[in-house]
């Protein structure tokens, strides 16, 4: 069974990380919501507070399958400035790990040079920051074992795309159908 970890940062986008969360569970993926900070209670950018699962300092990621980013403001730029996260993603990166990232968020895999010769997405504005990337305007994109998405609009096409990566379409397109979603 694959084991996905998201990361919460004080100024994450909500919908887009719970959309993932939600959407995971519905399908038995296991995920740990891991929160970067000293505390498990993080803020979002709009005021909502959720309770992560985990604290990454005490987290074993061993047994873990796929790392998802989500955007939002500040959010982006405290996982940007987590050195232990951004170790984290070197390593699954290096072992060709899943790794999924949503609106800002995509900045943090091209900053790292993640996104080199790759396709990817992201909020519109941060296209620069999506260093040596073949920038494309979909909703979500798959390249090789990373991730992007454009934004909240997009969150459950992206999470569809997670699941069909680590269960398959028909799962994925069963959940979608089961939310009502309609691309």
């Amino acid at each position: 069974m694959s084991q996905v970890c998201i990361f919460f940062a004080p100024g994450f986008e909500e919908i887009e990380a719970l959309t993932v969360v939600d959407l995971m569970r519905r399908v038995n993926i296991p995920i740990t919501m891991v929160s970067i900070t000293e505390s498990l209670n993080v803020t979002g950018a709009h005021g909502i507070t959720i309770t992560a699962d985990s604290l990454m300092r005490t987290m074993d990621f061993s047994n873990t399958d796929m790392l998802v980013l989500p955007g939002g403001a500040p959010g982006t730029c405290n996982l940007n400035s987590c050195e232990p996260l951004k170790e984290l993603l070197r390593d699954f990166y290096s072992k060709e790990k899943y790794i999924g990232a949503i609106c800002a968020a995509p900045m943090v895999l091209g900053h790292l040079g993640f996104l080199e010769n790759r396709k990817a997405t992201c909020y519109p504005g941060f296209e620069k920051d999506l260093i040596g990337a073949d920038y494309v305007a979909v909703p979500a994109v798959v390249d090789g074992h990373i991730i992007t998405s454009r934004g909240l609009g997009t969150a459950i096409e992206f999470a569809g795309k997670l699941i069909a990566l680590l269960k398959d379409r028909a799962v994925s397109d069963a959940v979608k159908k089961e939310v009502i979603y309609s691309a």
